[in-house]
């Protein structure tokens, strides 16, 4: 769409801190705008790669393979679902503003030559309550060149991507505005990425745009660009871009067809590739570009935007209007978004930082905690005071080789960390040093032991603190065996809970701290119980009991996705204390030891309860 700004809406409606708008030299703006008759816009075939640039040759359309509405696919072979929205809200509700942004304002500020007004109001953006989100454009007057209003949307989250080695695909399930060519003319549907670095001050369009799908005036058609280097003109020949032309979609008009891009960071040279229908159409390659353009462009961060534009130059370089015959409320209808993602070889096993007790030097609110960063949820972070250096770190709960470490910054990252261990959280030892960390995902092999691992952080890439999405960490247990399949201790340092505690020595936490020392203990009656969550579900294979004197004869093993609803996986009335190794089959988030009968007049009391799963 070549969007001159990011137009961040006001605080009030987002989960973020206040950024100043981003925009183009003005100049720019300016010049685009007076010269829009005379440009092959985005995607047009002006626009078009030479055939050298597209390796795989575009098929005809397909209308299979189409997703039928509110079903948010799998994820392909080889990846698994970063995160998806499948826009459930109720009929006539507007966006989720903790997961969605509006983006409104007038078209003309876009920099596209548009008409419309984007808007907040609910006859413009809004859920159906049949499982999609609708951008409708609406008409007033008589004049077809003024009057219009309609939506764009974006994630507040801009951590999507492909790491190092690995590939990112995101798609959609869309519905093109149901009109013709008679009554289409001016509209501009889009589904299309923005690079992270623009919400902190990087320009368009170095940061890089990923236009996944965009179709002009009802034509069935759609258009894939990359837009990237300098405007005008430079390597990617802008502000037309690298584009597949204009591509035959049979039946986009009248029902859903998805739309993808994949980015592929681990083959040589990387690919940038475009699908309908999970078709494969348009290619393009990395050296097609000098490596700066690219990496700059495409080696970082993203985040998704869903607009319905009127008017502007890419429509009326294909003789669009809008006219007196276009259609007031076209819609573009979005069955769901998803991102899914391949990790880099070698990155293999569970990420033991996931659910794990973290810290910091600092926050930058409450709204953004150190656990934010091992929660597994690629839409919220740990963001840090506005100030150097900062540090958030991760108590594993026990000692780990450390074979493996990803990193997913905000576009608000660390342009300088080291990654140091420490088997005390006192005395650390530096590992991995990024002097000049210009991106956002990274990744690197690691071959060292600690229970904590500390991201410290000594420079920022902007004038915000050091804001991470996610830190991941890979390895196994050190100092003793894994159990059998490779399972993974997966409650040490966790969140528990019990019926009861003795007293204030002996708690719940006590039994998962890795401490042979601490137990917890009961108050002295039956039924009792403890129980650990997490932190997302896994599956089982074994549960470890470490009983002091005061164990229990008769209870079970059970596991829950809510903590509330239990599953019996283990049950004994015969229980003789001491170590016991219980295997188990079952999957959950929490897990429950449920005593109903005691071996003393004392408590149930035990030193560790260790839960192994995948």
């Amino acid at each position: 769409m070549s969007r001159t700004d990011t137009r961040v809406p006001p605080s009030e409606r987002r989960r973020t801190r206040d950024r100043l708008p981003v925009r183009r030299a003005a100049v720019a703006l300016v010049a685009a705008v007076a010269t829009f008759t005379g440009l092959a816009l985005a995607g047009s075939q002006a626009a078009s790669a030479s055939p050298a640039a597209d390796a795989a040759p575009a098929a005809p359309a397909a209308a299979h393979a189409a997703a039928a509405p509110s079903d948010v696919p799998a994820a392909p072979s080889g990846f698994t679902t970063t995160w998806s929205d499948d826009f459930s809200g109720p009929a006539n509700t507007g966006l989720n503003t903790d997961t969605w942004r509006y983006d409104a304002g007038a078209g003309w500020t876009f920099g596209t030559g548009e008409i419309e007004d984007m808007t907040t109001s609910t006859s413009n953006v809004y859920t159906d309550g049949n499982g999609h989100l609708v951008l409708k454009a609406l008409h007033s007057g008589t004049d077809p060149n003024s009057g219009w209003t309609s939506g764009r949307v974006e994630t507040q989250a801009d951590g999507f991507g492909a790491r190092p080695g690995g590939v990112v695909r995101v798609q959609a399930s869309i519905q093109q505005p149901n009109l013709t060519t008679a009554n289409g003319a001016g509209y501009w549907p889009a589904f299309w990425m923005l690079g992270s670095p623009l919400r902190v001050g990087v320009g368009w369009p170095g940061s890089g745009e990923v236009d996944i799908m965009e179709d002009i005036n009802a034509r069935s058609s759609v258009f894939g660009t990359l837009h990237c280097g300098v405007s005008p003109g430079g390597p990617c020949n802008e502000s037309t871009g690298i584009g597949s032309g204009e591509h035959a979609c049979s039946g986009c008009q009248t029902g859903y067809h998805t739309y993808a891009v994949e980015i592929d960071r681990s083959t040589s040279p990387e690919q940038l590739r475009y699908y309908l229908d999970g078709q494969q159409y348009f290619t393009i390659n990395s050296n097609q570009v000098d490596a700066t353009t690219w990496a700059n462009a495409v080696d970082h961060s993203f985040y998704v935007i869903f607009d319905l534009a009127i008017g502007g130059g890419f429509p009326a370089a294909f003789g669009g209007g809008p006219n007196s015959a276009t259609a007031s409320g076209g819609q573009m209808n979005i069955d769901y978004v998803a991102v899914y993602n391949k990790a880099p070889a070698g990155t293999t096993g569970t990420n033991i930082a996931l659910g794990k007790t973290a810290t910091s030097s600092s926050n930058e609110s409450a709204q953004f905690p150190a656990s934010n960063a091992v929660d597994g949820d690629i839409t919220s972070r740990w963001s840090s005071g506005f100030s150097d250096p900062q540090w958030l770190q991760v108590d594993l709960g026990q000692s780990y080789n450390l074979t493996h470490a990803s990193l997913t910054w905000e576009a608000a990252a660390a342009a300088a960390y080291q990654l140091q261990v420490s088997s005390d959280g006192q005395n650390w030892t530096t590992v991995y040093t990024n002097n000049n960390s210009p991106q956002d995902l990274q990744d690197t092999a690691l071959n060292t032991t600690g229970r904590y691992v500390r991201v410290y952080a000594t420079s920022r890439a902007s004038q915000y603190g050091d804001s991470l999405y996610e830190l991941a960490l890979y390895g196994t247990p050190a100092g003793g065996s894994t159990p059998p399949g490779g399972s993974t201790l997966l409650s040490q340092g966790h969140t528990a809970t019990a019926s009861s505690a003795e007293n204030g020595s002996f708690t719940a936490a006590m039994a998962v701290d890795g401490d042979p020392g601490t137990r917890w203990s009961s108050a002295f009656s039956d039924p009792q119980w403890l129980q650990v969550d997490l932190g997302a579900v896994h599956t089982l294979s074994q549960v470890k009991l470490n009983w002091e004197t005061a164990y229990g004869t008769a209870y079970q093993i059970q596991t829950s996705t809510d903590g509330t609803n239990w599953t019996t996986v283990y049950s004994t009335t015969s229980g003789t204390g001491g170590n016991q190794t219980l295997p188990v089959t079952g999957s959950g988030r929490y897990v429950r030891l449920y005593g109903t009968q005691r071996a003393t007049q004392y408590g149930y009391s035990l030193w560790e309860f260790q839960v192994y799963g995948s």
